[in-house]
């Protein structure tokens, strides 16, 4: 049962993740603020070239997370591994996006913190006999 509390959020963040290939890619906001523009530069905006390219990032990042979800729940050994990578990509799109992510967004960064402080510290250990 404790298995799906640790697999059910990651699966959930990968599935946000969706939202930030979706606004770079479509014509659908899908709640980001498409004419905002990253922190870098006033000139590049999701829907620029750099933009979509992190659009494919945002959907990496979903299907680590999603993908890493599911293997918890299957009990693969590779899922913390893929977790840990995904939840890098996560950051990495989202911190250049501050200014354009919605706020929920930063609920998930916060995520992607612990996720790699449970899984790349000694507390890995104990993360992985409490999921048996």
């Amino acid at each position: 049962m404790i298995r799906f509390v640790f697999a059910i959020p990651l699966i959930a963040h990968g599935l946000a993740h969706i939202s930030g290939f979706i606004a770079s890619w479509t014509p659908a906001s899908a709640g980001y603020p498409i004419d905002r523009p990253w922190l870098l530069s006033a000139d590049i905006t999701l829907t620029s070239p750099v933009g979509k390219a992190f659009g494919l990032l945002w959907l990496v990042a979903a299907l680590g997370l999603a993908g890493s979800g599911l293997g918890l729940i299957f009990r693969q050994e590779w899922w913390p591994n893929l977790a840990t990578m995904a939840a890098v990509i996560s950051l990495v799109v989202i911190v250049p996006w501050w200014r354009t992510v919605p706020t929920g967004a930063w609920v998930g960064a916060a995520f992607d913190m612990l996720v790699i402080i449970l899984l790349t510290t000694p507390l890995k250990a104990r993360i992985l006999d409490l999921v048996g």
